[in-house]
């Protein structure tokens, strides 16, 4: 394997959020049954938290489990529950030892009792960890989550506490499930598709996005520094021309 390029820490993506996708596809190309691949996956996890946290990245967020996953078959959604209990279980030390946070985003009501108590339980051990954010994204739905949002926001204009002249973007933010966290500035999709997926579609209204036909069992450190490398490379414009960026913070190198 080539050693990956150095990026300069002010090249880096704060917050890298990755759709892993193509699970299934990765077992049907070896004749294997899906769940290997999910099994498999959890591998390209541990590995990506892993060098995510070496490299520098300050959040993480991983979409594990959308909303729309619960229709999936019966047998396929219980061997996913399981091995997100295993990893959780397996991985504390780890996220303990290099000062990790576990947070999630998502329906969490709708996961079984037990992944929930492990999961609660993983969120407190490692709440005073500063060094990165691991965010993962568990029932999980983007318009669900707007949804929320704008509920809360009516219910408090109509109490009286809030005034609706007083709602924009800062207050719609605040009032999501990552509130807190600074907004996606990569977005990465494996196994090809070119499509968000209902996933942080509000947070990532200037994130980059970086496509790779690699399926997510196969997405280890080599690939993660791609993606990182090209994210580097990019000039990040917010609606100002390039002229303006250049002249803001000098060259893109």
């Amino acid at each position: 394997m080539n050693t990956p390029a150095v990026i300069p820490a002010d090249r880096l993506p704060a917050h890298v959020a990755i759709i892993m996708d193509g699970n299934g596809r990765w077992a049907r190309r070896r004749r294997l049954p899906r769940t290997m691949g999910h099994k498999v996956g959890v591998e390209s996890v541990q590995t990506i938290v892993r060098a995510a946290r070496e490299i520098g990245v300050k959040v993480l967020t991983l979409y594990a489990f959308s909303t729309e996953n619960w229709q999936r078959p019966a047998t396929e959604v219980t061997t996913l529950m399981g091995l997100l209990k295993r990893y959780l279980e397996k991985e504390l030390d780890t996220m303990l030892a290099n000062d990790i946070r576990l947070m999630t985003i998502g329906q969490r009501h709708r996961l079984p009792a037990e992944v929930r108590g492990i999961l609660d339980a993983a969120m407190e051990r490692t709440a005073e960890n500063k060094g990165m954010v691991l965010n993962l994204a568990l029932s999980y739905g983007s318009r669900a989550e707007i949804t929320g949002a704008v509920r809360a926001i009516a219910e408090k204009c109509r109490r009286g506490e809030l005034d609706p002249a007083a709602i924009d973007d800062a207050c719609i933010t605040s009032h999501l499930q990552t509130a807190g966290l600074p907004d996606p500035d990569l977005i990465i999709r494996t196994s090809g598709e070119s499509r968000l997926s209902n996933f942080l579609m509000w947070q990532a209204a200037y994130a980059e996005i970086y496509i790779t036909k690699t399926h997510w069992p196969d997405f280890r450190e080599q690939q993660f520094h791609q993606a990182l490398a090209s994210y580097a490379g990019r000039e990040r414009r917010f609606g100002k021309t390039g002229e303006q960026v250049r002249a803001d913070t000098g060259p893109t190198p």
